[in-house]
């Protein structure tokens, strides 16, 4: 059987990706299967014996195939045509997508009974992005644009696809393992390595995919990059993030039931908790800073005007804990290589913290900080505590898994919750901090809505753990939005619970059909040009064939509307809502020009095929004036600018789509 590298999208005509969704096994040889054989269901027969890696062929060239069972795309023409005899050997067949296992003889794997099979991608088909549903651009689509790919997706209730961020610096060679590892698991084309260009490509091409899920691999610096390139693209409903925590600290993921490290769990198994997990809020708290005027900068320590971040995903605070985190962070960029370990940097926190104990140079931090919680003045009880750290906390764990809020607040405030729209104040003194790491907590000053500081000298700040020494300010805390995360329940196994399709309401908006001819190839053009006519109440699951009625209905009613207002300047004008409107639904987002639907293959293409946060249709017949004011009538001429498909050529020519 000739083997081949797995392909991982469709190189289809934009206009015919439509016509064959389903996915074909993809047959690779494997010396060491595991798994029985889904034809005889025996698990293999023999195996081959283990040889060293420095196999050579009888060229004196040295053979690669015993890498075969370490990489995901191994197959032998990866290794081109020079391949030794042990691949002759070669017990099983597996299909690199649903990972099923054949015996290697024609009464087990029958290539004429199973070329033609369908695969259904395995334990994780919910989870995978078929080939089928990237689709490869024209390259005349990509000459100006760096899209190379379009994503069309074919929603479902049970399809949660996985959106995977590595950075595989983290936690030590542990995130290069894992993007091998997820990259064999899924399609290697929903798995981006953070290091080459960041989350903004992946996100950006799959905002529009329904019930898309994130997991993000690595620190809580790492969620905090992908939130952060969310609110850049202006995603309209957050894809709800997992977390497979890597390095140190994480908080985030601790709170969301993911641990505080990566243990060498089968990932198969952190992908069945991904699918199943419970979809929890998470509010997202906005930092104001400027200057302030009343401050002596004279006498104040050298420092910054500006935070690290500007948005609080965990905890802010000031004060002595902020310093150890600086002194930290300090030390590790001048020697990187003293802190490659959880039980060195936990060593140098605790000395850090030791020092301070002794020293007490924040006992006097409430002389240089003023506080108001919802307008109401906290100042008079930071002294009265005493405290030399004050924190802000939005998730239950605080540095490294501790739980400074408690049950201190008991009967005095609300439980504490991610998404109540409150923000947790808490004192911290330095006889504190070292207790939390046995189970202690801090004294609760306040929970609220916005917060005001207001510091008269250079105090270390941190924000989700990047510190810094920041002048005095005006630090203004409110809610800025809230945003999804996934939980990891302790419920296992398949779930049956099914994702609803989201609803949505669509701008719809009007192009006439002179105009669409003119400035196709210039879609911000038309798109200024496209008149409003209202909005549709759709899900993404739904066809284009089911939205026509709706849509042809708001044409009537907008057409009725404006011959009942002409009617009443000029008595006795013939009604014209009795024509025939002919209009097309527009792709306004799979190329760099506008394209025409055909008619007769509406019903093969979704809502989330053809538009991004706006609806457009082109109408043949010239609207009212009052509708478009500077469009003239205009019949297409048989010439069309488009690619007419060939399933609808006994379509008059004049009514042709661009592609079907």
């Amino acid at each position: 059987m000739k083997v081949s590298c797995r392909p991982t999208f469709q190189d289809a005509d934009i206009g015919s990706y439509r016509e064959n969704t389903a996915t074909s096994h993809h047959w690779i040889a494997r010396p060491s299967p595991k798994g029985r054989c889904r034809t005889c269901s025996k698990k293999r027969h023999t195996q081959i014996p283990q040889l060293t890696l420095d196999h050579v062929l009888s060229t004196g060239e040295t053979c690669f195939c015993l890498n075969m069972e370490r990489r995901w795309s191994a197959s032998p023409s990866t290794f081109g045509s020079k391949v030794c005899s042990l691949l002759n050997e070669t017990v099983a067949m597996s299909c690199s997508w649903c990972k099923e296992v054949c015996h290697n003889k024609e009464s087990c794997f029958n290539t004429k009974k199973i070329a033609g099979e369908s695969c259904n991608l395995g334990a994780h088909a919910n989870l995978i992005v078929p080939p089928t549903w990237i689709v490869k651009l024209p390259c005349k689509e990509t000459e100006n644009s760096k899209q190379v790919f379009a994503i069309k997706p074919i929603p479902s209730s049970t399809s949660k696809p996985l959106l995977v961020f590595i950075n595989p610096k983290s936690g030590g060679n542990q995130g290069s393992k894992l993007l091998r590892t997820f990259q064999w698991l899924l399609n290697p084309r929903q798995v981006f390595d953070l290091t080459e260009g960041g989350p903004a490509i992946g996100l950006d091409l799959y905002k529009r995919v329904p019930n898309l899920r994130i997991l993000a691999c690595g620190g809580d610096g790492t969620v905090g990059w992908i939130l952060s390139v969310l609110d850049d693209l202006k995603v309209s409903s957050s894809p709800p993030i997992a977390v497979l925590p890597l390095g140190t600290g994480n908080d985030l993921a601790r709170s969301l039931g993911w641990g505080g490290g990566y243990t060498d769990e089968p990932l198969t198994k952190i992908l069945s908790n991904i699918e199943d997990g419970e979809i929890v809020k998470l509010d997202r708290w906005f930092l104001n800073i400027s200057p302030n005027p009343k401050a002596d900068l004279s006498n104040c320590e050298e420092g910054k005007k500006t935070l690290p971040l500007n948005v609080v995903n965990n905890y802010f605070s000031l004060g002595v804990d902020a310093r150890i985190a600086l002194e930290f962070h300090e030390a590790r960029e001048a020697r990187p290589g003293k802190f490659n370990s959880r039980f060195r940097n936990k060593m140098f926190y605790g000395q850090a913290g030791g020092k301070d104990l002794i020293r007490r140079k924040y006992k006097d931090l409430t002389n240089y900080v003023t506080l108001e919680c919802d307008g109401q003045d906290m100042t008079s009880k930071l002294k009265e505590m005493k405290v030399h750290s004050i924190l802000f906390l939005n998730i239950s764990n605080y540095g490294g898994g501790t739980k400074p809020w408690g049950t201190s607040g008991l009967g005095q405030f609300q439980p504490p919750s991610t998404d109540d729209g409150m923000i947790e104040v808490i004192g911290l003194t330095t006889y504190q901090l070292p207790l939390l790491q046995a189970g202690g907590h801090g004294s609760s000053i306040a929970q609220c809505k916005k917060a005001k500081l207001v510091t008269s000298c250079t105090i270390p700040v941190q924000v989700d753990g990047e510190p810094c020494r920041l002048l005095p300010s005006i630090i203004e805390i409110e809610l800025l939005n809230t945003v999804n995360m996934i939980a990891k329940t302790k419920k296992h196994g398949t779930s049956t619970k099914k994702e609803n399709i989201e609803k949505i309401s669509l701008p719809l908006k009007l192009v006439s059909l002179l105009n669409y001819e003119n400035e196709h190839h210039r879609k911000e053009n038309l798109k200024e040009e496209a008149f409003p006519l209202g909005s549709v109440s759709i899900s993404y699951d739904t066809d284009l064939l089911e939205i026509r009625p709706q849509i042809s209905s708001l044409l009537k009613e907008k057409e009725a509307k404006n011959d009942s207002e002409n009617q009443e300047k000029e008595e006795g004008k013939t009604k014209d809502s009795q024509k025939t409107t002919n209009w097309w639904f527009l792709d306004s987002c799979s190329g760099e020009k506008f394209f025409r639907i055909d008619e007769a293959q509406e019903h093969l293409y979704y809502v989330s095929d053809i538009c991004d946060q706006e609806l457009y249709i082109a109408e043949q017949r010239e609207p009212a004036d009052d509708v478009i004011s500077d469009a003239t009538k205009a019949e297409p001429d048989g010439d069309d600018v488009s690619h007419v498909s060939t399933s609808s050529s006994s379509r008059n020519s004049q009514e042709s789509g661009d592609y079907g």
